[in-house]
């Protein structure tokens, strides 16, 4: 790399310690601007911890950076303000509220809490972009409680959309959701990552080879090996990992290593 700021997120010797026991143990990653980065490994590998230690929730060391924004050491309230928006495993929607409802809180559109749940005739340009984005237009008076398990988690990326997000970091987002479902959403990423960048904490190896623009593979804390799906397959250490896990069956049924003949 260059002195020039790099154009996406910058991680360096980044650790993260709980209790003496090493979670993420000085992992540098970098993922460009635009890019669809997916983080995997075995469980504990450190995929969750890592995107935790970049929007603030866990302590760290190290330095992560995402354009000239420096975010280490930064409060969650403030890191989200700067463009950095997340996903959990479970979609955290207003159940009760309405697909455009739960938007507009989203994007803080200063109405009070009262107006905020009155139907109205307009919708702000940026809610109705991110509709059409998440394809629930037709859903905007739809409560989101009874919406599909896939629906929910595409509302909760909608709802970073219309807070500006420049960074996404989603964790499982296709956990559950159906064969459709997921190719909807490997879609919708596709769509995202062309004026953002994307990182997707990820188990579905399926999912992975369909969608990912490269791939991070984690173990034990520790980058083990980087490149497009094809390299990252193809590297023996993570052949060796994978094959050394007590579960050797569900690795080899991910597709992510072969069964010797």
């Amino acid at each position: 790399m260059t002195d020039q700021i790099f154009a996406g997120l910058k991680i360096r010797d980044l650790k993260v310690v709980f209790d003496g026991f090493v979670a993420v143990g000085g992992v540098d990653l970098e993922v460009p601007r635009n890019d669809i980065r997916f983080l995997i490994g075995p469980n504990g590998a450190g995929k969750t911890t890592i995107v935790d230690a970049v929007t603030g929730l866990v302590k760290s060391t190290g330095t992560i950076e995402f354009g000239e924004q420096k975010l280490h050491g930064k409060k969650v309230h403030q890191i989200a303000r700067m463009g950095i928006g997340r996903t959990f495993q479970t979609a955290t929607v207003f159940e009760e509220l309405s697909v455009l409802q739960n938007l507009d809180i989203a994007a803080g559109a200063g109405r009070g809490v009262m107006t905020m749940l009155r139907k109205r005739k307009g919708v702000p340009e940026e809610v109705a972009e991110a509709l059409d984005t998440i394809k629930l237009t037709k859903q905007l008076n739809t409560p989101a409680g009874i919406l599909s398990h896939g629906q929910k988690q595409w509302l909760e990326i909608g709802m970073l959309l219309v807070q500006d997000s420049k960074l996404l970091l989603l964790d499982e987002p296709v956990a559950g959701m159906s064969h459709d479902e997921r190719d909807a959403t490997g879609e919708l990423l596709n769509e995202i990552a062309g004026t953002r960048t994307v990182v997707v904490v990820e188990h579905d190896m399926d999912f992975m080879r369909k969608f990912a623009r490269s791939v991070t593979v984690l173990h034990q804390g520790t980058k083990l090996s980087e490149g497009t799906v094809a390299e990252v397959q193809g590297d023996p250490k993570v052949q060796e990992v994978y094959l050394g896990q007590a579960a050797t069956e569900e690795a080899i049924a991910s597709g992510m290593v072969k069964e010797k003949a």
